[in-house]
């Protein structure tokens, strides 16, 4: 049976983590291991997660260097032959959708699983915002400025060992890097589950100033150049395709 790792990265979230981790633990799926790694909150958080130790595979809370660290410390610490995220603002859409990514993995040439996500109000997650309906992968989509949601997107452990984990360098874009250098220079191989997977939490760091967006603007075109996918143009075409998720259904 494949072993599915779980990660969320957390810091400062004691309002929501409680539901994130609900939402993991209610996964009909058997084969799941929940990895929480806190960045030493002061909110109260790590007493939240107390309560849930016994039903984590690991539960690791202290300082370190943002998000990305804490991703990375993540898929260290997995035992799973498969690693997702879920972050702790968000919550699966169903109990499941781990189930269904398990089942697309039992494929043995498939390294990567990804499906939709809606972006719904902090304060009401049955509230949708914007819905972000992936669709299917080809080998011209990355210049053209499309990317899988991030938090639906599944990989094999061992793509992360081989390509390496989150470049922490870059402070907001590091996950679009990641989703490039898999797709571009791995030639890693997809397939899509054409369903809402993740409902996220609006709120997030990159949109929450213009010096936050303008700082992931500059980090997504230097990644895009950096894997010889464009740049301006295609930063552009990728902001021009969110448009469409605030009227699509």
């Amino acid at each position: 049976m494949i072993k599915i790792s779980v990660v969320t990265a957390v810091y400062n979230r004691c309002q929501t983590v409680a539901q994130a981790l609900d939402s993991v633990l209610l996964q009909t799926y058997p084969a799941v291991e929940s990895i929480v790694i806190d960045g030493a909150s002061t909110d109260g958080t790590l007493a939240v997660l107390e309560p849930y130790r016994s039903s984590l595979g690991v539960l690791i809370s202290e300082t370190d260097q943002g998000i990305y660290d804490a991703l990375n410390k993540g898929i260290k610490h997995s035992t799973g032959d498969v690693v997702g995220f879920l972050h702790a603002d968000d919550v699966f859409e169903n109990s499941e959708v781990l189930s269904k990514v398990a089942a697309a993995f039992q494929d043995p040439t498939i390294d990567a699983v990804y499906g939709d996500l809606v972006y719904v109000r902090h304060e009401d997650i049955s509230q949708v915002i914007r819905y972000w309906k992936s669709g299917p992968y080809d080998n011209a989509a990355l210049s053209h400025g499309w990317m899988p949601p991030h938090p639906t997107f599944y990989v094999r452990r061992s793509v992360y060992e081989r390509l390496g984990g989150f470049n922490t360098r870059y402070r907001i874009a590091a996950d679009y890097d990641t989703v490039l250098r898999f797709l571009a220079v791995g030639n890693i191989r997809t397939t899509y589950i054409p369903e809402v997977m993740v409902r996220m939490r609006t709120g997030g760091i990159s949109n929450r100033s213009l010096k936050m967006i303008l700082l992931k603007s500059l980090e997504d075109i230097h990644t895009l150049r950096f894997h010889n996918l464009g740049g301006v143009i295609t930063l552009f075409q990728k902001n021009f395709r969110k448009l469409s998720q605030f009227w699509r259904r």
